[in-house]
């Protein structure tokens, strides 16, 4: 005799996320990064907007407001976001190859328009708002030192330099002179052959150190 089927339970209701638990589209928000840093370019800090930033990112301000809640969010999170993406490491094998390779990335970021359009905006900005200040050195300076140190410490490992040559000093004469150039004399391109003396010269003084 054949047991009785157990009835099969009803389907249970799709259970709705709670509200303001939304997924948030990474496509739109880095629409919004995208048009960010356009607007920073085209009008600056100061003048820049929610509503501009919106409108040129092609979407509502509620959907910038769902990620950050004022464009000084905003800014600080882009800025703080430089120094974790960095710059690629050198490996060329010896330290003028390292150094060259760094100084031609190097200069090319620093004259693209925005780039050289935003630095010098925000850096203008941090000295009348502490928030940005931190943000945009915390950037710069560990985007920098992360590239820096890694080049220090294979030319250490070559026997190219001292194994106990000042790291804080070796990355203010790798990184010093570009900045120089692009971010406060803001000066146009460098000459031929700038980029070869400046290897050299500072190839030179790290071995000197």
């Amino acid at each position: 005799m054949s047991q009785p089927q157990s009835p099969t339970p009803p389907p249970q209701p799709r259970r709705r996320a709670p509200a303001g638990a939304a997924v948030l589209r990474e496509d739109v928000t880095e629409a919004i990064r995208a048009a960010v840093f356009g607007e920073l370019a085209a009008v600056g800090y100061a003048r820049m907007s929610i509503e501009g930033i919106a409108r040129r990112a092609g979407v509502g301000k509620t959907a910038v407001y769902r990620r950050w809640r004022s464009k000084l969010h905003l800014v600080l999170d882009l800025v703080s976001a430089i120094a974790v993406q960095g710059l690629p490491a050198p490996d060329t094998g010896t330290l003028e190859g390292d150094l060259r390779l760094l100084y031609e990335v190097t200069s090319r970021a620093l004259r693209h328009p925005v780039a050289s359009q935003v630095i010098p905006d925000l850096q203008a900005e941090a000295a009348r708002n502490p928030e940005i200040a931190e943000a945009l050195q915390k950037a710069l300076r560990e985007g920098q030192a992360g590239v820096a140190n890694g080049i220090v410490d294979a030319a250490r490992a070559r026997g190219e330099i001292r194994a106990d040559v000042d790291g804080e000093l070796a990355l203010d004469l790798m990184s010093g002179p570009l900045y120089w150039r692009a971010v406060v004399i803001r000066g146009p391109k460098p000459p031929k052959g700038y980029l070869e003396s400046l290897t050299r010269a500072t190839a030179a003084a790290l071995k000197a150190l």
